[in-house]
């Protein structure tokens, strides 16, 4: 399955009082990590959206977290298809800094229609399934500085 992987910096407002990266950051990052996957195989949100009438919403959302990270930390975040059905993509997201896991968990993902009567789960395109199933990973060391504020 497809897979793609970014670097971030870990920015002072990540962390909480004690220097330690606040948990709900992961989840900011699985969703960085997520929209940056789907651009690296030619199927942005914003173009989906504005091409096909169709948005990704967050169904579901979980994360594990095994090792803590600080302020300055460069972290990886490997994102790779999970699971592929029939209106749904789950993304596993893990979380290295350097080669030490740090933490891993997954998003749920709708594959949805706008319409003018409100939104609606629609079946995902094959020609679209199989982009996600190709055997491809990316790397893109660049986009970090995208991610730094």
């Amino acid at each position: 399955m497809r897979s793609n992987e970014i670097e971030i910096l870990v920015n002072w407002g990540d962390t909480d009082k004690a220097g330690i990266v606040y948990y709900p950051n992961y989840f900011k990052w699985f969703d960085i990590a997520g929209h940056q996957f789907f651009r690296s195989c030619n199927l942005s949100p914003q173009s989906l959206e504005f091409e096909r009438n169709i948005i990704l919403p967050l169904l579901d959302v979980r994360c594990s977290f095994e090792k803590p990270l600080l302020y300055d930390d460069l972290i990886t975040i490997h994102t790779e298809v999970e699971e592929i059905r029939q209106k749904t993509i789950k993304l596993r997201h893990q979380v290295f800094k350097g080669e030490i896991r740090t933490g891993f968990g997954y998003e749920l993902r709708g594959w949805v229609k706008q319409t003018p009567d409100g939104i609606k789960a629609v079946v995902i395109p094959e020609e679209v399934k199989e982009i996600l199933r190709e055997n491809v990973h990316t790397n893109e060391k660049s986009a970090r500085s995208r991610f730094n504020a």
